[in-house]
């Protein structure tokens, strides 16, 4: 039986190939490739739903040219994957038509298996940054993607720009009976709780942004601050760094009223009774979040992640 380190993702991004166009447009021929729409993925069911090139290029007369984007090879098997990112030529007027075939990533990922989700942050992040950044931000001209999409260049100047990435903290707070603290957000659906979470701000370390987040949100001070976890996030563009806190003050928790609108502890048994009642709404199970809160309810023996089926909502 073969394992595979953990920390290793499903899909070789092969940044070596990304400057020889001659290279990128042979595995182009016999890419598999992701079409991209405005936010949304080409999907069929719980699965991706790619294009090969040939039929990229008969779609012409439905969907503008685009940009494709090396997403890099699967370490399996080798197999050559691209996002096309693109847009209708004369958009339908009816959303649900418009969208015919495709999701969005919040609506599929939580099925999608390991190599597809990969493929799926990477193009949408992706598409998202590009999108954004038409312009140099040196002397605003135009800028062209270049480099199997990992880079747009000035046309003016020749600058490179490459794609950001926002760091943000998210935090499972605790008390020493092993309780966690939970906020609701006023986005949120009613009885959506979630962990706390914030973007790093310049010259503040992670540790740092994770007590001061979670004293701006919650009230509280942590200590025994130990990281968890990383998950890409493409919403429009982030990297969610998780951490675990314990807080000694647990009674002195008090919502800010502005980003956190109520907070709540709660104890196994009592996120169990939540859920099952409809009075608890988790995140949802792509998220790091609810991969978190599952890691703590089933830290402890009798207590399974099928307790928490049936209780997780997104934003609106």
């Amino acid at each position: 039986m073969t394992h595979r380190n953990q920390a290793l993702s499903p899909i070789d991004r092969a940044s070596e190939i990304r400057p020889d166009p001659v290279e990128l447009a042979l595995l182009m021929q016999s890419a598999k490739i992701l079409p991209v729409i405005q936010g949304h993925i080409g999907a069929s069911g719980d699965a991706l739903r790619y294009l090969t090139a040939e039929q990229v290029d008969a779609l012409s007369g439905t969907f503008k040219i685009g940009e494709r984007y090396f997403l890099g090879l699967a370490r399996d098997s080798g197999q050559a994957y691209f996002a096309w990112h693109t847009s209708w030529v004369s958009e339908p007027a009816d959303e649900i038509t418009s969208f015919d075939g495709f999701k969005t990533l919040r609506e599929i990922g939580g099925v999608l298996v390991e190599l597809e989700l990969a493929l799926a942050m990477h193009a949408v992040g992706l598409s998202n940054w590009h999108t954004t950044h038409p312009i140099c931000s040196r002397c605003g001209a135009q800028t062209v993607s270049d480099l199997g999409g990992s880079v747009r260049v000035c046309v003016a100047d020749s600058s490179q720009h490459y794609p950001r990435t926002d760091p943000a903290v998210i935090v499972l707070v605790k008390d020493v009976e092993d309780r966690i603290l939970l906020g609701h957000q006023p986005i949120w659906p009613e009885k959506r709780f979630s962990t706390f979470a914030g973007f790093v701000e310049p010259g503040e370390s992670f540790e740092e942004c994770v007590s001061r987040e979670v004293f701006e949100e919650a009230g509280v001070y942590c200590n025994d601050i130990n990281y968890l976890a990383s998950q890409a996030w493409p919403f429009p563009a982030s990297i969610m760094i998780a951490f675990e806190a314990i807080t000694d003050h647990p009674d002195t928790a008090k919502a800010d009223g502005v980003e956190i609108t109520e907070i709540a502890w709660f104890s196994r048994d009592e996120i169990k009774s939540a859920i099952a009642s409809g009075d608890l709404l988790l995140p949802p199970t792509i998220s790091v979040a609810r991969k978190m809160i599952t890691g703590w309810y089933t830290a402890k023996a009798g207590y399974s992640a099928t307790d928490l089926i049936g209780g997780e909502a997104w934003r609106p």
